[in-house]
């Protein structure tokens, strides 16, 4: 896999992610399919499978073009704007969400009909 293109600040490997799960559906009550971090500030949103789409949502309001997956066992990067995927640097942990956090999540706000709510 070759590494994702960036230009300066878009990735800052200090940055600590923003939580355990997506940041404006725990606001909001909402649930997730699978969860993406921001690599310029940390913010974890849900994927574009997702219902709410907030992490690519996040990407473009902000800027903030490179994300990365914020699941056990992923290790990639995305670069919104090109569809590029690919390597990137070690970031400031969790690298992922909690272990025991179920996909999808959080399991007592999950809809039991949640894969027709899928996009």
């Amino acid at each position: 896999m070759t590494a994702v293109d960036e230009t300066p600040g878009e990735i800052d490997p200090a940055a600590a992610p923003s939580g355990a799960g997506c940041l404006e559906c725990d606001h909001d009550g909402g649930w997730w399919f699978h969860l993406r971090r921001c690599a310029a500030c940390g913010h974890v949103g849900c994927c574009d499978s997702s219902p709410s789409q907030h992490a690519t949502r996040h990407a473009r309001e902000a800027g903030h073009p490179i994300l990365t997956s914020y699941e056990p066992g992923e290790y990639w990067f995305y670069d919104d704007r090109t569809g590029a995927a690919g390597e990137g640097p070690d970031l400031a942990g969790p690298r992922h969400h909690p272990v025991e956090q179920t996909v999808p999540g959080p399991a007592d706000r999950v809809p039991q009909d949640w894969t027709s709510q899928l996009n």
